[in-house]
């Protein structure tokens, strides 16, 4: 007696075709059935992207017929009369029987088609992309017909033949090798021997085992096996050069088949990928900096305004119990700390280019010169410092408060590498780049003064250079660096239009090529400060516009400390009302990022608008929110002392 089994509901066979639908839509062939009626009942994905199947004819017991006459129309089968090929196509379908052909579409994209019948009368029909097979096929075609033309002409032109082919493959900006089943290499042009540091004589003939090195061999031989297979192979891999340099190439392993179709060796065609493989380092880089500003930039405004009132209050508070011994303990390391803190996010924004620099000529060697006896005074005695300055000026484009204090960076990492004594050397040389170097280094070609750091210290291994200019790497134990010293150094670089190279051997030293790009104009002398009279600042009435009240708090105290008086605002618009009422008013000292839809930017021109003798002086706390391209604004970076808001309302009022 049959045992009866349980009906499958509907829900379940939905789910259960859905699953197959899935399926099928994950295979990289295109797939379709075709019934009786030579109508669709079932496809994949694939076939409707491989093909460009327009969206309306994707659907369930669409005619075969209607594939057809869109195909016809859109000129997949090439001129003619649509009908007539339309029809064809129809009546060789009603024969059910066993099919292959391949068809170039208008795309260039070669497509296999086979179709098999099912019982029924129906058949199933495979589509492959065989597009990059088919062009290798050809390329393997052609280079066996050329070989066959050229063993049929005479001997006496057959040396001449080949050498010709040698000269052609040579220029071929590719590397290119043919080797035989016992994998001997039976033929390599030069890229291919320069890639290997070989001569392509001394190729032919020998196991590729042999040239390729155990290490690398033992990396690429299940690659090699399954070309050896039958199958055509692609792949990328690093080779370590005798020079220390690694290079990278992408390589392509074609099987020879022989008479009796069996793999009578590998074609290698292979490119030197190490400059895209460069790019893509350096485009990771910038997204490391990229994530970096964008952190920065964030904290730089809320820190900076916090260190405003820190400092702010910590500066007056020194000066009024400054005579106090036990205050000065607890005063004096509060205030370095709050600098500390505004250094450190000075020097996040530089590393990320978004601290803006003051760039000017500046001759290196009188600054190194300058510098000199600090860095001696920085370093232990068991360290000895040489100088070697260029026989004549050096002058640079940059800024020279930021290239002091990169300079200190290099000379202080160089000194916590060299804890046993050693020698710190700093170089200074005029280095003309060209259009090669330029692009490596991504830089501009010219003229760059090139200054080297070198010590004779510890040194790195390749693990830890590869990182040495990520920011917040450090070697260091935890609270002895902030990870930024060589970060810092290399946003400065790159800021500066130079760049900076790095190099280090582990017990032989370590050595930073800074390039500045070189400046034709002569340095001009230091600025002399100029301080306001007493007697000047009282004619001045200053609108205060603020929207941290602690921050304006501060800002007016050292403005009322500085003589000036002072009417304060809480955002933008409340100012605009002041200016309209108070006629008196001749500065206008306003941050610059403020709720409302008035901020420091929109207050200015309005100012300059309405009221064009009254001056403007704009802060805050992101310097990079600071100018604009074509704005001439006078500006003020927080945190700032009382002497330098002094002196930017001198230039303001000027």
């Amino acid at each position: 007696m049959l045992e009866k089994t349980s009906p499958i509901d509907a829900a379940d066979i939905a789910g259960r075709l859905g699953l197959m639908q899935a399926g099928l839509d994950m295979v990289n062939q295109g797939f379709t059935i075709i019934d009786t009626d030579l109508r669709l009942v079932a496809w994949n994905r694939t076939f409707l992207e491989m093909l460009e199947v327009p969206p309306e004819l994707a659907r369930f017991g669409m005619p075969f017929e209607a594939f057809m006459r869109c195909n016809a129309e859109r000129g997949e089968y090439g001129p003619g009369d649509v009908e007539a090929m339309v029809a064809a196509r129809v009546n060789a379908a009603r024969a059910f029987e066993p099919h292959y052909f391949e068809r170039v579409r208008p795309n260039g994209r070669t497509i296999a088609v086979r179709g098999e019948p099912l019982p029924g009368r129906g058949f199933v029909t495979i589509y492959t992309d065989i597009t990059e097979q088919r062009r290798i096929e050809q390329l393997i075609r052609d280079q066996n017909a050329e070989l066959e033309r050229r063993v049929q002409e005479r001997t006496q032109a057959l040396a001449r033949s080949e050498e010709r082919l040698r000269l052609i493959t040579d220029a071929i900006p590719a590397l290119i090798a043919s080797l035989d089943r016992g994998l001997v290499y039976r033929f390599a042009n030069k890229g291919y021997a320069d890639w290997f540091g070989r001569r392509k004589e001394d190729l032919v003939g020998r196991p590729v085992a042999e040239i390729l090195g155990p290490q690398l061999y033992a990396e690429l031989a299940r690659h090699i096996e399954r070309a050896l297979e039958g199958e055509t192979v692609s792949y990328e891999y690093a080779a370590l050069q005798a020079d220390g340099q690694t290079l990278y190439a992408s390589n392509t392993l074609v099987p020879e088949f022989g008479p009796d179709d069996r793999v009578s060796g590998i074609f290698v065609l292979s490119s030197d990928i190490t400059e895209q493989k460069r790019a893509q380092a350096a485009l990771l880089q910038a997204q490391k900096m990229d994530a970096v500003g964008r952190l920065s930039g964030g904290l730089a405004h809320d820190f900076n305004n916090m260190l405003t009132v820190v400092i702010g209050n910590l500066v007056p508070l020194q000066e009024l119990l400054g005579g106090t011994a036990a205050l000065e303990d607890y005063l004096k390391p509060a205030l370095m700390a709050s600098r500390r803190g505004a250094d450190l996010i000075r020097r996040l924004l530089t590393f990320a280019r978004q601290q803006p620099l003051e760039p000017r000529p500046v001759e290196i060697g009188a600054l190194v010169g300058s510098l000199e006896l600090l860095l001696r005074r920085s370093l232990p005695e068991r360290i000895n410092l040489r100088t070697l300055l260029h026989r004549t000026p050096l002058l640079a484009l940059t800024d020279p408060h930021q290239l002091e204090n990169a300079l200190l960076n290099l000379a202080l990492n160089a000194r916590d590498a060299m804890l046993g004594g050693g020698e710190l050397t700093i170089d200074l040389d005029r280095r003309r780049i060209d259009v090669e170097a330029a692009q490596e280094m991504e830089i501009s070609a010219g003229d760059y003064v090139h200054i080297t750091v070198s010590d004779t210290g510890a040194g790195m291994d390749a693990a830890t250079l590869a990182h040495a200019l990520d920011p917040f790497f450090t070697t260091k134990g935890f609270g002895s660096g902030s990870g930024l010293g060589l970060s810092m150094v290399y946003g400065f670089a790159r800021q500066s239009g130079g760049a900076l190279r790095l190099s280090s051997v582990p017990g032989r030293g370590t050595e930073v090529e800074l390039l500045l790009p070189e400046s034709a104009v002569p340095a001009a002398a230091e600025d002399e400060v100029i301080a306001l009279a007493d007697s000047a600042t009282n004619r001045y009435l200053v609108l205060l516009v603020e929207d941290d009240p602690e921050v304006r708090k501060i800002v007016r105290m050292q403005l009322t400390d500085l003589g000036y008086p002072v009417i304060e605002a809480r955002d933008g618009a409340e100012a605009l009302r002041v200016l309209d009422s108070v006629a008196e008013i001749s500065i206008v000292v306003s941050d610059l990022v403020m709720p409302g839809g008035v901020d420091g930017r929109l207050l200015a021109n309005r100012v300059r608008a309405t009221r064009p003798g009254v001056s403007v002086l704009l802060m805050s706390g992101y310097p990079n929110e600071l100018t604009k391209d074509g704005e001439d604004l006078a500006l003020l970076s927080k945190p700032f002392s009382r002497q330098e808001l002094s002196e930017a309302l001198e230039r303001c009022v000027r």
